[in-house]
């Protein structure tokens, strides 16, 4: 007999050899009809694989995110199969899920797929779909596996091989199509009851642009009809709010090749929304005790040798130039610098907590598959800040910077949030992680019990902490429910000791403080990108670049609508003059086309009784006002960054 240990606690035995599906039908089918694969001892497994000894174990349905991903990877084998019975002799890469759904990579040779082949996959993947085949795990020696691949001709996965050894090669199977794949898998593809073939893309081997390029057929897949067409809905409604449209609409960024690939430039309308930004920022950190600092863009060899960055992060970063003998890097992080300013002086425990702030620019080599418009790029401006302090002090600050997060979310109306606390994975411990497994357990504990005793929403995520401390990424959702990765805050323990970080305590001895890294607002460059897509491009009136639009009738009303905005800029209100020779209905559409918040409308009328006739974006006619109302009204707007 095995223990099984649920996520709440409860202990029950079972016969060594029963798998999770047969646990979930002991409890009840109904339940049985929802398990698409299982956590056991942290690691997702097929819900059908036997488990021999004391194990944990959660039940992963559609509402668990692991549970997604199987069932959408599950779906990229079905669509596999589509493709190889309609294409026959195509040779496929790999398949992951992502975000929302799932691609194969495939090489077609002369072929080309069309919308048209995407509408007749759809038709035979449903069709395979009802026929309820399992998916079959198979474990295969490396021989029989590369013999097997041999005669098929396929270098794709015969180059996957390379990389893997005996006892971690799997073969999945269902109906007529077998994949090299590590699984999981969902019971079986009756499963999958809606779908949808999204988009057709063009996708480098291994994402290097010297490599052959494959095709990519992206798509997604669901447990019912409504969950699918409420898919559908949302992702027009994101269509246009995607943030590349309006941010080129609006005149907030732009990306020009002769300059690179993800390193946008901001127009001047999106250099505003970041001043604002900033000021928002620097407002909150100096409230917060936070002291400014300000460093260079690039560093020597050494200092990323000492951080450990070079060892762990040197593929995220851009390859070093070399002069007079020494090798410099690109910054793609502030935390040495911050570390070598606070060694910069002496202090003791009365200086701490020291916090430093900055909003940093660095540089990452993200790779060219997985640039994004502003969501991934390889120059971003980071409101990052590092935070000093004692074991003792820690509750405090890491629960300080939490309400930091919950006053933006208030701020900018995110009201669907969650922490992902993401931990290390202890057999990674001296390759992916600082191996101090003790110091782990306490920094993990530490922040488990801020999280706790201060009722934060948060997930316990294993194998994604940073490589020397746990950490948290925020994730937070739209107004149309989708979802992003704001920022981070990460705990740190091994830094201190690396830089030789030192603080005289009370009893007049060295100690090493803990540090916080923190950025509740990201990146401008992700979070701008979120707040288009957020406001549908409608910024509240104090983000946005243009606050009023004068719109005179005439020619003759323009002198007024001059000493209006006179009066306006004197208020520090960002205000422009539509002076076209145009009629004054096509001036109102084209400023509701440019998502201005307030629009003045001026003519004879106004004129005698020295008033504007306000218009709000989306709201309409407000009636007349004096100039000096308007003005009180909207710096009371601004001044309490008002969500709208």
């Amino acid at each position: 007999m095995i223990k099984i240990t649920f996520p709440d606690g409860a202990i029950r035995e079972y016969q060594a050899g029963t798998s999770a599906m047969d646990i979930a039908r002991s409890i009840s089918e109904g339940l049985a009809k929802k398990v698409l694969a299982a956590s056991v001892n942290g690691q997702v497994w097929d819900a059908s694989r036997p488990i021999y000894e004391d194990s944990t174990l959660k039940l992963l349905t559609w509402d668990d995110n692991e549970g997604k991903s199987t069932f959408w990877h599950s779906t990229a084998h079905l669509m596999a199969e589509a493709v190889e019975s309609i294409f026959p002799g195509v040779k496929f890469w790999v398949g992951p899920p992502v975000e929302n759904g799932f691609y194969y990579d495939m090489d077609l040779g002369d072929r080309h797929i069309s919308e048209e082949d995407l509408r007749k996959l759809e038709v035979k993947m449903a069709e395979l779909a009802k026929q309820n085949n399992v998916y079959l795990r198979k474990e295969v020696p490396k021989a029989e596996a590369i013999e097997y691949f041999k005669e098929k001709n396929d270098p794709y996965k015969l180059d996957l091989l390379q990389g893997l050894n005996d006892g971690e090669i799997t073969f999945y199977t269902q109906g007529n199509f077998t994949d090299l794949c590590r699984g999981p898998h969902i019971p079986n593809t009756g499963f999958i009851k809606a779908l949808k073939l999204t988009n057709i893309a063009g996708a480098y081997w291994k994402g290097d642009e010297k490599n052959k390029q494959l095709t990519r057929i992206y798509g997604v897949s669901f447990p019912n009809q409504k969950l699918l067409d409420d898919y559908l809905t949302m992702l027009e409604e994101a269509k246009k709010r995607d943030h590349r449209k309006l941010g080129k609409e609006l005149g907030i960024f732009t990306f020009d090749d002769e300059v690179g690939p993800g390193l946008p430039l901001w127009l001047p309308n999106g250099s505003i929304v970041i001043e604002e930004l900033e000021k928002l920022a620097k407002e909150t950190e100096e409230d917060a005790g936070y002291k400014r600092v300000v460093t260079p863009h690039i560093a020597k060899e050494s200092l990323y040798l000492t951080s450990g960055h070079l060892p762990y992060y040197q593929e995220s970063m851009y390859p070093p130039m070399e002069l007079d003998g020494t090798k410099y890097y690109l910054k793609a992080m502030n935390c040495p610098h911050h570390h070598k300013i606070f060694a910069a002086e002496p202090k003791s425990y009365k200086d701490l907590p020291y916090r430093l702030a900055e909003y940093g620019t660095c540089y990452r080599f993200e790779q060219s598959g997985e640039l994004f418009g502003l969501m991934r790029v390889r120059c971003l401006h980071m409101n990052d800040a590092h935070i000093y302090c004692t074991k003792e002090q820690f509750f405090d600050e890491f629960k300080s910077v939490n309400e930091m997060y919950l006053k933006y979310f208030k701020i900018f109306g995110i009201d669907k949030f969650v922490m992902r606390l993401s931990l290390h994975d202890p057999k990674k411990l001296g390759q992916k992680y600082v191996n101090e497994p003790e110091l782990w357990k306490e920094t993990e504990s530490l922040v488990r019990d801020v999280l706790i005793k201060t009722g934060t929403p948060f997930v316990e995520v294993p194998d994604e902490a940073a490589f020397y401390g746990p950490k948290i990424d925020v994730q937070i959702w739209s107004t149309i429910g989708r979802e992003f990765t704001l920022a981070t805050n990460q705990v740190d323990f091994a830094q201190g000791r690396r830089f030789k970080l030192e603080f005289t305590n009370k009893e007049n001895s060295s100690e090493t403080p803990l540090i916080i890294h923190r950025a509740p607002l990201g990146t401008h460059e992700r979070f701008v990108g979120f707040l288009l897509e957020h406001y549908s491009g409608k910024f509240p009136v104090w983000l946005a670049p243009t606050q009023v639009k004068i719109l005179p009738i005439s020619d003759k009303f323009l002198p007024y609508a001059q000493n209006i905005l006179q009066s306006l800029k004197k208020a520090d209100i960002r205000a422009e003059i539509d002076d076209r020779s145009e009629k004054i209905g096509k001036k109102i559409r084209e400023t509701e086309l440019m998502k201005i918040p307030y629009m003045l409308v001026v003519g004879e009328k106004e004129v005698n009784e020295n008033q504007v006739s306000v218009r709000r974006q989306s709201k309409g006619d407000l009636g007349a006002q004096s100039v000096d109302q308007f003005i009180a009204q909207l710096e009371t707007e601004i001044s309490n960054r008002a969500s709208e």
